[in-house]
């Protein structure tokens, strides 16, 4: 096993582990777990776990990048579709943080979280439904947001990522577009009809694939004239979380003293202090990263936190006793110093990911 399907496995470990406490089976054979097919001009992914939200694991991950790198080298093949079964969710946890080269549409209809997140925001077309939900809620269980977040995140508008990235705050249908998120909204009736107009491109460029995804952005009308939800709240989003510190964060929030603020500073106040420091250095330091790197930092941060105490503490408190309430180590900001938080960073040597 090389090195990279060593930490793909570490990271299907972690996340198995969660799906197993949610009741989420863990299946040694994907078929009919993700549906591969080539149609049209497309090669279409399937997630087809839909009572698991569709969650990915490890086999499921077996058959859909050998396929992935197929269709790469396919001249019929001129693009790629990935969906989640089911209506309810895109995909809401496992991991797969390989780019495509060919122009790839994600259609993040329902739950989109986890994995459900490398696997979509890192693609060129991210469709978004009025049934879309997105969220990143990693520090309430002692982890990080480690799909790449560190590379996608920071490059959001303003500071919203730093915010979306600290509190977990969910984002919502049309509001997943607005925080450009997603590159397009359709309305979730239009969708098969988007996919049927995308397989039936021939020999389409990246060109006219973004046509088809306009028109029918163009054409949705659900919540249309709906501001985005944090609008009114994004210049004291960008002042409070421009702070280089968690610490400095919560000042500010303190400080502020508005209803908003003072939510905020309540779900910051109950997440791992640990994992609130990493995140905001991991977003600092992959705001000049490319996302190799930034994925190279990742899998530090990754194999760190499945060797300490926050991450079997959260899952603990959210997922198995969900008595909600972790006992964190250290259980104060103040008591994660430098020096711990340059462990969780530092390099591994012959371990380190490599490409």
């Amino acid at each position: 096993m090389g090195l990279r399907q060593v930490w793909r496995f570490n990271s299907f470990r972690r996340t198995n582990v969660i799906l197993q406490h949610l009741g989420m089976s863990k299946h040694t054979d994907a078929a009919g777990e993700v549906l591969l097919e080539r149609r049209g001009c497309a090669g279409v992914i399937t997630l087809n776990r839909p009572k698991f939200l569709n969650a990915l694991n490890l086999n499921m991950i077996r058959h859909i990048y050998p396929q992935l790198k197929n269709w790469e080298q396919d001249p019929e093949t001129f693009l790629i579709i990935i969906k989640g079964a089911g209506g309810k969710a895109f995909c809401a946890g496992g991991d797969i943080r390989d780019c495509c080269r060919k122009p790839y549409v994600a259609l993040i209809h329902g739950i989109t979280m986890g994995g459900g997140v490398g696997l979509s925001v890192h693609g060129q077309f991210r469709v978004a439904t009025e049934k879309s939900l997105f969220a990143m809620p990693e520090t309430a269980i002692g982890l990080f947001p480690d799909v790449g977040g560190g590379y996608f995140l920071p490059r959001l508008q303003g500071k919203l990522g730093y915010f979306l990235a600290l509190t977990g705050f969910r984002l919502k249908g049309r509001d997943v577009y607005a925080a450009g998120i997603a590159t397009h909204f359709v309305d979730s009736e239009k969708l098969d009809m988007l996919e049927e107009d995308l397989l039936a491109l021939k020999s389409p460029s990246k060109e006219n694939i973004a046509d088809v995804l306009d028109a029918y952005h163009t054409k949705s009308k659900i919540d249309q004239d709906k501001s985005f939800i944090l609008e009114e709240h994004m210049d004291k989003i960008n002042s409070w979380f421009s702070a280089n510190t968690v610490e400095q964060i919560i000042e500010n929030l303190q400080q502020d003293g508005s209803s908003f603020a003072l939510e905020q500073l309540k779900v910051i106040n109950k997440m791992s202090p640990t994992s609130l420091k990493i995140t905001v250095r991991q977003l600092m330091e992959g705001s000049s990263k490319t996302l190799q790197e930034v994925l190279t930092m990742e899998y530090r941060l990754s194999q760190a936190c499945v060797g300490g105490h926050d991450f079997h503490e959260g899952v603990r408190a959210v997922l198995i006793d969900k008595d909600q309430s972790p006992k964190w180590k250290p259980a104060d900001l103040k008591e994660v110093t430098d020096e711990d938080l340059n462990n969780y960073f530092k390099p591994l040597g012959s371990n380190d990911l490599k490409f």
